[in-house]
């Protein structure tokens, strides 16, 4: 059970005292850190704009990691494409989004994005990637926003994959990393294109959102996940 994530969802929203700590998957066999500087962004911007307390940086960890249990939301990202996951780390992977864990999937470029796809029909094949609405909570957690942004617009939708009505895979093909990632000079690491700054700030609040919902699901809108969140804490 991700005692985190449930202590959060007891409260229905976050308490102060509370730290969200951010997993990104650590794997061989490719370029599992391109976008070094993005979670430490997107936290400075998460504790400045929100109640929510982050560790700022992300933690490192394998899919066989005990710490995970911690840890609601995890960061999986890549350029290029990555090496296949050995069983161990499927039947991990599997485990922590049924125990309650939301991934996060940011691809930096198309290669990364048909590897990882092959690694989701091996970790969750009964449940295949779809479009993600434009009415889905996801878009109303926090801020309401048209859209979510990214450094490039590859693809006009985000793909997630649902279980008993949650969310527990969103997949962006439009790098949320490189558009999130800024220096310690305050400087930005990328242009973001086509839509420049503007686009920028659609995908920082995005990664709010998406934070939020993970750790509230969707109490904005109804109840539905109440038997959910009931059954998890038994």
């Amino acid at each position: 059970m991700i005692a985190l994530l449930l202590l959060t969802l007891s409260a229905i929203e976050p308490h102060p005292s509370s730290t969200v700590a951010f997993a990104q998957l650590k794997y061989a066999g490719g370029a599992w850190n391109p976008r070094p500087n993005a979670i430490r962004r997107l936290s400075f911007e998460i504790e400045k704009r929100t109640s929510i307390i982050t560790t700022h940086e992300a933690t490192p960890v394998a899919a066989t990691d005990a710490r995970l249990v911690d840890m609601p939301f995890m960061y999986w990202a890549g350029d290029g494409a990555m090496a296949p996951l050995d069983g161990a780390q499927v039947a991990a992977l599997r485990r922590y989004v049924k125990a309650g864990g939301v991934i996060f999937i940011d691809c930096v470029d198309e290669a990364f994005e048909a590897s990882v796809k092959k690694e989701l029909l091996r970790i969750l094949p009964e449940s295949p990637l779809g479009l993600i609405p434009e009415e889905h909570v996801l878009y109303k957690s926090f801020y309401l926003i048209p859209a979510h942004g990214g450094r490039v617009l590859r693809k006009p939708a985000l793909e997630g994959i649902v279980q008993e009505d949650r969310l527990v895979v969103v997949l962006s093909p439009n790098d949320h990393g490189g558009a999130w990632s800024r220096d310690d000079f305050g400087r930005y690491d990328f242009e973001v294109e086509p839509g420049g700054e503007s686009q920028r700030e659609m995908a920082l609040r995005f990664g709010i959102n998406l934070l939020m919902y993970t750790l509230c699901l969707d109490y904005k809108e109804d109840q539905v996940h109440i038997p959910f969140i009931m059954r998890r804490r038994k």
